[in-house]
């Protein structure tokens, strides 16, 4: 039982430190993480206890637990008070300032459509759909993604960091949500998430340091390499409302094995080549694979037992495709003569 008094003497020093909401969702993950989670190990301790202290054991476990966790929903509501607080001081209204012209009404992005004709997709066909956070820890990034520390994605070329605090960064792709969809709903699992990613990229026609990502997810019993395919096929099919021309290729990609790439035939140019298929008349759409066994481990189940797909694609690229649009530049303008064409 000193184990559980050791845990409250921690867990208050280490929430003192706490000093925003990232803070704080790295500090639940460093309690109650499935895997590695420090209250989690203390409870593994039950299984090596006499059956006649087991109930104790555990009634103490669940008091601890139910007191770490009023704690963090204070400290939650503390810090949405402060964020409220300084809402109003940095977005006071000037009432002194011209009325808006509203004589004209707004309309949906181009994003936006394809975004939510994908949603229509996947969900028909049995996914959950959500969003998730830009700000990302690199366990979420990267850590849980089976990159090694070396890989190149983690250097500061192409990944945006939080001055002062490299812990955090700016998602780079939204398979930040793998392992945060399997821990918040288990398994099996049918998920889709699109979002913005931020990565540190050289702009021309075709890329972009903003741009919208799509990836869905699938784990489940004897996962194959066909149900990936057929539901990426299933996908651009309805989208595009045709039978889109594809082709696949063998490809890397740290979370899957084995792993390949998905091109499109360009539809902007027909195939004869433009700028935004480099000319070669296809474009690289989407990266899939099944999922890696190392993932599916690290979000806390038996790789022997399940196994995964998962693929993403690029939802900017895929508005280009479907609106004919030739320069990715423009999405992010705010150039209403481009958007009020939409």
């Amino acid at each position: 039982m000193e184990n559980f008094q050791e845990v409250r003497k921690k867990f208050s020093e280490d929430i003192k430190e706490v000093g925003s909401f990232g803070d704080l969702e790295e500090l639940e993950q460093d309690y109650f993480g499935r895997k590695d989670g420090y209250f989690t190990s203390v409870m593994k301790q039950i299984q090596d206890l006499p059956n006649e202290e087991k109930g104790e054991f555990g009634r103490k476990g669940n008091e601890t637990k139910q007191e770490l966790k009023q704690k963090i929903k204070e400290k939650r509501e503390e810090l949405e008070q402060e964020r409220l607080k300084n809402l109003v001081e940095k977005e006071s209204i000037d009432v002194t300032q011209p009325a808006l012209d509203t004589d004209r009404s707004g309309h949906i992005h181009p994003i936006t459509k394809v975004t939510r004709e994908l949603a229509e997709v996947t969900k028909s066909m049995g996914f959950v759909v959500e969003d998730g956070p830009e700000l990302e820890s690199k366990f979420f990034n990267f850590d849980a993604l089976n990159i090694p520390a070396n890989h190149p994605a983690r250097e500061s070329q192409d990944t945006f960091y939080i001055k002062d605090n490299e812990d955090w960064c700016m998602r780079s792709h939204v398979s930040n949500m793998q392992a945060r969809m399997m821990d918040k709903y288990g398994l099996p699992i049918r998920a889709a998430y699109p979002g913005r990613c931020f990565r540190n990229e050289a702009i021309d026609a075709s890329h972009e340091h903003t741009f919208d990502q799509f990836e869905a997810l699938v784990v489940d019993k004897d996962i194959s390499i066909g149900h990936c395919v057929g539901v990426i096929e299933e996908l651009l099919n309805d989208l595009f409302d045709q039978e889109v021309e594809v082709r696949v290729r063998p490809g890397y990609f740290p979370f899957t094995e084995p792993s390949f790439e998905m091109d499109m035939s360009c539809v902007i140019c027909n195939a004869e080549g433009c700028s935004v298929c480099d000319h070669i008349g296809w474009v690289e759409m989407l990266g899939a694979g099944l999922v890696h066994p190392n993932v599916i481990e690290k979000a806390g189940y038996d790789p022997d037992e399940w196994s995964g797909l998962a693929f993403g694609m690029g939802l900017t690229r895929l508005a280009m495709m479907k609106y004919g649009i030739g320069d990715i530049r423009h999405f992010n303008s705010g150039d209403l003569r481009f958007l009020n064409q939409f």
